[in-house]
């Protein structure tokens, strides 16, 4: 197995905490952002984007679409169940990682911290909902999606979250969050990332 990834990705992160929660041996191909845009990168992800999984001479991109394979591969139900309602819990967890987290709390922290073009403002706001609707979900149960486990939908929505600060909106307000955040980081097989504080 083999991840395509780039260190300061979010969206990449989320697999590398996925791999590590299931106990995955794998091979880390570290790329710089221009790679990306090369011939033969494009020849596996026609997106141009990461992160990319190769396993077992098959290829899966996206992070939600590897976090979608990976659980229903080698996780166990817990990851990814299969009754309609527990699974749908979670897809509409994966749908506030795709929106209010990622165009709030992801897109803020790639203007500060990379120089994007972002209307910085816009995005924080967006970033501040994204952690309203997680404390006002978590104020009463410890995870996203389930009531006695975590999910991919914790998975997904957990490395922009913990990278708040970097988006210019720190978690002080936000003791749900907070707790949250600690009880992942308390998982076997959690793994940690460069600007991601412990909780």
């Amino acid at each position: 197995m083999r991840l395509y990834d780039l260190e300061v990705s979010g969206n990449c992160h989320k697999i590398r905490l996925m791999l590590g929660l299931l106990s995955l041996d794998y091979t880390l191909q570290s790329l710089q952002r221009d790679d990306t845009t090369s011939e033969s990168f494009l020849a596996i992800n026609p997106r141009g984007q990461v992160p990319v999984l190769e396993d077992a001479g098959e290829i899966v991109w996206d992070s939600m679409a590897i976090l979608v394979y990976l659980a229903r591969r080698y996780g166990s139900p817990q990851w990814l169940p299969e009754e309609p309602l527990p699974l749908a819990r979670v897809m509409q967890w994966l749908a506030v990682s795709e929106n209010e987290i990622l165009y709030g709390l992801a897109r803020a922290r790639a203007v500060l911290k990379m120089g994007r073009p972002f209307d910085l403002a816009e995005c924080q706001h967006m970033g501040r909902r994204a952690l309203d609707i997680l404390e006002a979900h978590l104020a009463d149960r410890e995870w996203l999606a389930s009531e006695g486990h975590p999910t991919i939908a914790d998975v997904a929505c957990y490395p922009y979250v913990a990278l708040s600060p970097e988006a210019g909106l720190p978690l002080a307000g936000y003791p749900a969050v907070r707790a949250w955040l600690g009880r992942l980081q308390a998982l076997p097989g959690y793994v940690g990332m460069a600007g991601i504080d412990d909780y």
